[in-house]
């Protein structure tokens, strides 16, 4: 009984001594793994600054380009605006050419010709007031309200 008590002893002594390099292999494994942590949190810290710092240029590159289209929408907007001005205007300064001319001469035949240009306008006043007559005659009937202030 002797060996099987010795046995039990080193066997107990064995799981103690078993138990306590296991306990020693852990505590650095402890502090390895707390500096694995902090290499990784360092290298993560370092990824987000770098992604940060993309993200700057990104949004740089994406103002720039902005800006530039931009400026090249106006100005090509403002080239259109200029060229249809400048058509318009030159259309406006053959219209008022024409009609400046166009008045001159109405105004030489008015000159040349009062008489015939006074007929003309008299003429044209008594159609006008027989048209007004003749509109005004064929009309409804005068209103109801107005019937009112003649009873």
């Amino acid at each position: 009984m002797a060996d099987n008590d010795t046995s039990t002893t080193n066997s107990a002594n064995g799981n103690a001594k078993t138990a306590a390099a296991r306990a020693t292999r852990n505590r650095p494994a402890s502090r390895s793994s707390a500096r694995a942590s902090r290499a990784s949190e360092d290298a993560m810290k370092k990824q987000i600054a770098e992604l940060k710092r993309e993200v700057n240029r990104l949004n740089r590159t994406l103002s720039e380009q902005a800006a530039e289209t931009a400026h090249g929408w106006y100005q090509g907007a403002a080239d259109r605006a200029s060229t249809l001005y400048s058509g318009a205007s030159d259309r406006a300064s053959r219209a008022a050419s024409q009609l400046r001319s166009q008045a001159h001469s109405v105004s030489e035949t008015v000159q040349q010709n009062p008489g015939t240009f006074s007929t003309a306008m008299l003429i044209g006043g008594l159609v006008g007031l027989l048209a007004g007559m003749a509109i005004s005659r064929s009309s409804a009937a005068e209103p109801d309200w107005l019937h009112r202030w003649h009873r």
